[in-house]
């Protein structure tokens, strides 16, 4: 019998933080709504103001500006809204002045009714849009399901370290144009593999066989690019940041080292570069692994039936997360299964969900300190080879 057989599971024990709790009627959901709406619309204006270096090409032609602007209204009135609140329950009206003062703010500088002209195409950009958007989207469908059906029924909202991972979250979409072109320069040097005939013949091929051939190869690749992660010492300090969460949830994911990033986001684009799928099939693949990334990592108990045994779920992903000794190196694939099972590296007993998380060795708790602990880490690796 194998060590992971004989393992004794235990249960996650959850204390209520009653401190970061939410509960309605004390103001404090309607403060912290009214400074988020707030803040994202003044990036919002501030985006129509100057998008040329604000927002991106790429997900511009996405969406239609115009149309936006009435969400955006919606998004004003509504912090005003909840700033008011704040006064009239009497709490948290701090907050609530903060999210009313950046929303006037907004409405001094054009609000709703900035013009909406052509724009002038910039290499590199801010991603304010594509910020707005995923936090909006990202925020309300998976904190919805968080709530709704939860693992764990006691974790709040703003677990511990959530503003470290909400401030990785901002970082990856601010800075997608600046991964876009690291990633584009990359798969250039491959175009000596690439054939237009085959992607001419791959474009042929029904949608639903693109779009599985597609994932099948870009999960082969992420597969391998994160078993390297762990089972090489020398990159396993820059895979560390992202272990060091010790609460997952639908953030908790964002926390990445930006190496790991911009490595990932480059490699994936190898095989969508060779395979030349069709725009709808990429386009489709982009929004399935945006919002399968996310998914994998909240704090839900949806268990997808017979679908956890083809796809990566929260279930199966949390196990990779896990610091427990069945855990550890295991289910290393970002969309399928199949990868972890063809070469033994699967771990998802049917009742059991890790009891602990994060790495065994605690990593520092700031940004900064764990952007410099792969260096740190290196070099003591080096010193140690040397001695």
């Amino acid at each position: 019998m194998s060590n992971k057989e004989e393992y004794t599971y235990k249960e996650r024990l959850v204390e209520l933080d009653t401190e970061r709790q939410f509960r309605i009627g004390e103001g404090k959901i309607s403060g912290y709504l009214s400074v988020l709406l707030g803040a994202l619309s003044l990036l919002a204006v501030l985006a129509y103001l100057y998008p040329s270096v604000l927002t991106t090409t790429e997900l511009r032609q996405a969406y239609d500006a115009e149309k936006l602007q009435e969400v955006l209204k919606y998004g004003m009135y509504f912090s005003l809204f909840f700033g008011s609140m704040t006064h009239f329950l009497k709490k948290y009206r701090r907050y609530g002045c903060t999210g009313i003062l950046l929303t006037l703010i907004a409405f001094a500088l054009g609000g709703y009714k900035v013009p909406v002209g052509p724009v002038d195409a910039q290499t590199l950009s801010l991603g304010v849009d594509w910020l707005i958007l995923a936090l909006l989207g990202s925020a309300a469908i998976f904190v919805t399901l968080e709530k709704l059906l939860p693992k764990y029924k006691n974790q709040v909202i703003l677990r511990p370290e959530w503003e470290t991972d909400f401030l990785y979250f901002c970082f990856n979409h601010l800075a997608i144009s600046a991964i876009l072109i690291y990633a584009n320069y990359h798969t250039s040097h491959f175009d000596w593999a690439v054939s237009a005939s085959f992607q001419s013949s791959f474009q042929s091929l029904p949608f639903l066989a693109q779009f599985m051939i597609v994932l099948v190869a870009a999960d082969f690749v992420l597969y391998w690019e994160h078993r390297l992660f762990h089972e090489v010492k020398w990159f396993w300090p820059v895979h560390a940041v992202h272990h060091s969460v010790e609460n997952l949830d639908w953030l908790a994911g964002s926390r990445g080292h930006f190496i790991q990033v911009f490595s990932e986001r480059a490699m994936v684009l190898v095989p969508l570069y060779l395979l030349g799928p069709s725009e709808s099939v990429l386009n489709v693949y982009v929004v399935f692994a945006a919002l399968q990334a996310v998914l994998i990592h909240c704090n839900t108990r949806l268990s997808f039936g017979p679908l956890k045994y083809i796809f990566v779920t929260p279930q199966f992903h949390h196990w990779h997360h896990g610091s427990e000794k069945p855990a550890i190196d295991t289910n290393y694939g970002a969309h399928l299964v199949l990868f972890d099972w063809l070469f033994g590296t699967m771990h998802m007993p049917k009742q059991h969900w890790p009891a602990e998380y994060g790495t065994t060795k605690p990593l520092p708790k700031s940004i900064i300190g764990q952007t410099i602990y792969p260096l740190k880490a290196v070099l003591k690796m080096l010193k140690t080879n040397r001695a």
